[in-house]
């Protein structure tokens, strides 16, 4: 899935607290709450703009590490007064307001410590690529929002040199992404350039329908100013990417795929699996978890392959795999499949969650130039203040390896009830705009996303074994993760080795796997929250339902998970359990 913008940091700000709720500490605390809010919109201006400010136009980020260490100074100093404040006095909401704050500034520090800081793209991403996405949450409501797009374009050679300068210490220090995971890689550059300016993603802006707010000629003036810019700027500075990564970077990629084989990697893994997973789990604990779950998620698909007729599990999955009828011959026939599964999932929402969220969402195709070495689909936020839906992004490359049976499990992970959900709701919430927009835990919003795929069992969804089987897929596909990424990053595990396991234990693609598992070696950790997230969300409501037995409501229990924003994992049981305890003495 695609990540907010500022995915790694809280940005904050929020409402004053009444007098009578300890006033004092509360304006303590929400003066850092302020500063940290108003200086994160001045360091991220696009980020600024997507939320409707209109004083951030015309700049974009300073992507150096100077820029960086000035950050994590200030980070430094609020972490300070956040440390002489009594968070005793403090009420419930400003309690977790303070313990996220402080959580992501602490994480946001210590990131800087190791020197993997300097691996700034991933097999996946990179700042070509955001910077031509910049697009997807800016709004283009006048002459004025066109006009600030084109003079943001021109500041892409301080961009680039700035990122170009970071990855070449990265180089330097021995922090460069292995060679199995970058294959291809140089096609999310050079997919970037063309001879006719209007065909790039950077253009898209100016091929929608005109704006009324806008005379033809301002309009044809402003296009034709942006062709101009993408010639004779973004271009040459994509040609100066590409051939430093293919001369510079690649001939130096590392032979190794685990990050443990990097200076400081073991310490920077088990940094990366408290980050990612909210947790003080270890390797060796999240490894031995990942192998239960694949023991016992096997043994369902074994069933499910004898209902669907077959004598073993791996018979029904070579027939998934093969057969035609389960495949697209077409770009628009995957996307007219997705299109009708989504509506049918909208049709249920109501049965599993009160409160739904107000956002639409939208569905597109993954840009041709990064689509076939990333994932199935993802995600991208809209935002409600600026009026920019949220879009699923379906990948429709090598259509012989997206099957239609995956389409339920896929869609309600990254539509509804999964991320648009969960992400839409939160930028809704009565609560500090730092964590309305900015607070992203991984572990709780891909957890949440993978505890939705088991909700389409509720609603309906795998009526056939074939969508069943691509349920249980999907969750393997999250075991798998447990075992191979810890496997990649703590064992020394080779990249054939990961491949093969998920080959053995899931249903998915060839492509699928060896693009996943590109993803695992380039972004330690990451793929760790999954699981770890919807097992806690699972167990709670375990809890839950144990505890209230006939006063339990599955409607009002996902009002509650969802009912703070993304969270710690340790902040989520301590908001169910006081849900639980207020239920018991109502």
């Amino acid at each position: 899935m695609s990540l907010p913008i500022l995915a790694s940091i809280a940005f904050g700000t929020g409402p004053a607290i009444a007098q009578e709720k300890t006033p004092q500490k509360s304006t303590e605390l929400h003066k850092v709450i302020d500063a940290y809010w108003s200086y994160s919109l001045d360091q991220y201006p696009v980020f600024a703009s997507s939320l409707g400010i209109e004083d951030s136009e015309n700049r974009v980020s300073d992507a150096s590490l100077e820029a960086e260490d000035q950050r994590v100074e200030k980070a430094r100093q609020w972490l300070k007064q956040l440390d002489m404040i009594d968070q005793a006095g403090l009420s419930e909401d400003d309690k977790t307001n303070y313990g996220i704050l402080y959580r992501s500034l602490a994480e946001q520090i210590e990131a800087t410590t190791y020197g993997q800081r300097t691996i700034n793209f991933t097999n996946r991403s990179g700042w070509h690529q955001s910077f031509a996405s910049m697009q997807n949450n800016l709004p283009f409501r006048n002459a004025a929002d066109y006009q600030s797009y084109i003079d943001r374009l021109k500041h892409y050679p301080k961009i680039n040199a700035q990122s170009i300068a970071v990855a070449n210490k990265a180089i330097a220090g021995g922090y460069v992404q292995p060679c199995v995971s970058m294959l291809g890689y140089g096609t999310s550059i050079s997919g970037l350039i063309t001879d006719d300016p209007k065909e790039t993603r950077f253009y898209q802006p100016f091929t929608r329908t005109r704006p009324d707010t806008i005379d033809p000629d301002t309009f044809d003036r402003m296009a034709s100013e942006a062709t101009t810019v993408i010639s004779t700027i973004i271009k040459p500075e994509l040609e100066k990417h590409f051939d430093w990564y293919t001369t510079e970077y690649a001939p130096k990629c590392a032979t190794s795929p685990g990050v443990s084989a990097q200076p400081g990697g073991d310490k920077y893994y088990d940094f990366r699996i408290r980050q990612m997973t909210t947790t003080e789990r270890s390797a060796d604990e999240i490894h031995n978890i990942g192998l239960s779950e694949v023991a016992r998620i096997r043994a369902e698909m074994v069933e499910v392959s004898k209902e669907a007729g077959y004598a073993t599990r791996e018979a029904f999955i070579e027939h998934l795999r093969t057969d035609p009828k389960y495949y697209a011959k077409t770009p628009e026939e995957l996307m007219e499949k997705v299109a009708r599964v989504t509506k049918i999932i909208d049709g249920k929402m109501p049965s599993i969650i009160g409160k739904l969220a107000r956002l639409p969402y939208g569905i597109k195709e993954i840009p041709a130039e990064t689509a076939e070495n990333t994932t199935t689909a993802y995600y991208n936020g809209g935002s409600p203040d600026v009026g920019i839906a949220g879009f699923y992004y379906v990948n429709t490359s090598k259509l012989d390896q997206r099957p239609f049976w995956e389409i339920p499990a896929l869609s309600v992970h990254e539509a509804v009830p999964g991320h648009h959900m969960q992400i839409a709701l939160q930028q809704e919430l009565d609560m500090p705009d730092f964590r309305k927009h900015g607070s992203y835990f991984t572990a709780f919003v891909e957890g949440w996303g993978l505890y939705s795929e088991r909700l389409g069992i509720e609603m309906g969804l795998y009526d056939t074994p074939a969508k069943n089987m691509g349920r249980l897929s999907y969750e393997m596909w999250r075991a798998c993760r447990l075992v191979v990424d810890t496997g990649i990053h703590s064992k020394g595990w080779s990249k054939q080795r990961a491949i093969d396991f998920m080959t053995d234990n899931t249903a998915l693609s060839e492509a699928n796997i060896e693009a996943e598992v590109n993803r695992y070696i380039s972004w330690p950790g990451q793929a760790l929250a999954y699981k770890m997230g919807e097992l806690k969300i699972r167990e709670l409501r375990g809890k839950a339902t144990e505890a209230l037995g006939d006063r339990f409501d599955l409607r009002e229990f996902h009002d509650v998970v969802l009912g703070q924003g993304a969270v710690p994992l340790d902040m989520l049981e301590a908001q169910v359990n006081r849900w639980i305890e207020g239920k018991l003495e109502s």
